[in-house]
C-alpha cells in the first residue's frame, strides 16, 4: 500500500489543482494507496476544501491540526496516522509532479530503505526553475547540512522523500523539530540508525505564493542544525521498537526538543 502525506497552510488555492493530479494519476496507478492531508491550522479554505473533495473518496483523509504548529510537526502526524509499507511526503504546492514518484520508486531496491527526490543532482530528463536567490541561499543551507548533519546528500530539503513504513514509523517517532529543519533531523537519525538513503533527481519548478521565507527561515534551519547536535550528544532521541504508527509526543519538558506550539509557531 501506498501512503501520500501532504502538510498543508493556507493553501485553498494551490493545493485542489495537486490534490487532483495526485487522485487521477493514483487512479490510473491502480492498487492500494491514501492520500493524508494535514492541515496545519489553516486560517483561510483549505480544509472547507479539502473536506469537500474527501466526498465518495474513503482514501483521501484530513487530520485537521487546532494550531499552526509547523510543517514538521505535520508530516510527522501524517507519517505516523499512515498505514503504507511505502510512504511519501510531498509539498502542497506542487512544485514536485507526483509523477516524479516513479523516479523514486525504481531507485526504491532491496537494500534501500529511503529515496529522496533532488534539485541539486542534474539529469538531462529533469529541470529546476527556481529564483537566484532562492537557489543559493538553498546552496548555502545544504552545504551546512553537510557539514553539521548529513554527508554526502546534496539537497535535503526538496518536498518530495519515500520512506518505507517501518522507518517511517521509527524515524518520525523520533523526530523532534517542528519546523523546516525536520528534513535534516530524520535523515540524520536515519544515518546514525543504519538505514540506506538513495538520492535522485528530479522535475521541480518553485511556485508562487509559498510559505517560505528565506532568510528568516534559513536562519531557524541553521539553528536547528545546532539543536539536532545538541540533542544527538546529549542521548535525547531513542529509536522506538513500536511500527504501529503510535508514539509519544516529541514535545518534551526535558530541554532536549521543542518547548510547545510555540516553537512550531515560528517555523512559518
Amino acid at each position: 500500500m501506498l501512503s501520500i502525506i501532504i502538510p498543508a497552510f493556507n493553501e485553498e488555492s494551490r493545493l485542489p489543482p495537486y490534490l487532483s493530479n495526485i487522485i487521477i494519476y493514483l487512479e490510473r496507478r491502480g492498487g492500494a494507496s491514501e492520500v493524508i492531508v494535514v492541515d496545519d491550522g489553516s486560517r483561510d479554505g483549505t480544509v472547507e476544501t479539502v473536506r469537500a473533495l474527501t466526498t465518495g473518496r474513503p482514501s483521501l483523509r484530513l487530520i485537521p491540526l487546532d494550531s499552526n504548529k509547523g510543517k514538521g510537526f505535520a508530516v510527522r502526524t501524517g507519517m505516523l496516522a499512515a498505514k503504507g509499507d511505502l510512504r511519501l511526503f510531498c509539498d502542497a504546492d506542487g512544485a514536485t509532479p507526483i509523477e516524479e514518484l516513479q523516479r523514486l520508486e525504481r531507485a526504491l531496491s532491496s537494500d534501500i530503505d529511503i529515496v529522496i527526490g533532488s534539485r541539486a543532482i542534474r539529469h538531462i530528463e529533469c529541470r529546476v526553475e527556481g529564483t537566484l536567490h532562492r537557489k543559493y541561499i538553498g546552496f548555502i543551507y545544504n552545504r551546512l547540512v553537510r557539514l553539521l548533519a548529513v554527508r554526502g546528500l546534496y539537497d535535503t530539503q526538496c518536498g518530495f522523500k519515500l520512506f518505507r513504513g517501518a522507518a517511517a514509523d521509527r524515524l518520525f517517532a523520533a523526530q523532534t523539530l517542528a519546523g523546516f529543519g525536520f528534513d535534516a533531523e530524520v535523515l540524520f537519525l536515519a544515518r546514525k540508525w543504519g538505514y540506506t538513503i538513495r538520492e535522485v533527481p528530479v522535475n521541480w519548478k518553485d511556485q508562487p505564493g509559498g510559505k517560505v521565507r528565506v532568510f528568516r527561515d534559513s536562519a531557524r534551519m541553521f539553528f536547528d542544525l545546532v539543536r539536532l547536535r545538541r540533542s544527538w550528544r546529549a542521548g535525547a532521541y531513542h529509536m522506538s521498537t513500536e511500527t504501529s504508527g503510535v508514539a509519544a509526543d516529541p514535545y518534551r519538558t526535558d530541554g532536549t526538543g521543542p518547548s510547545g506550539p510555540g516553537d512550531g509557531q515560528t517555523a512559518r
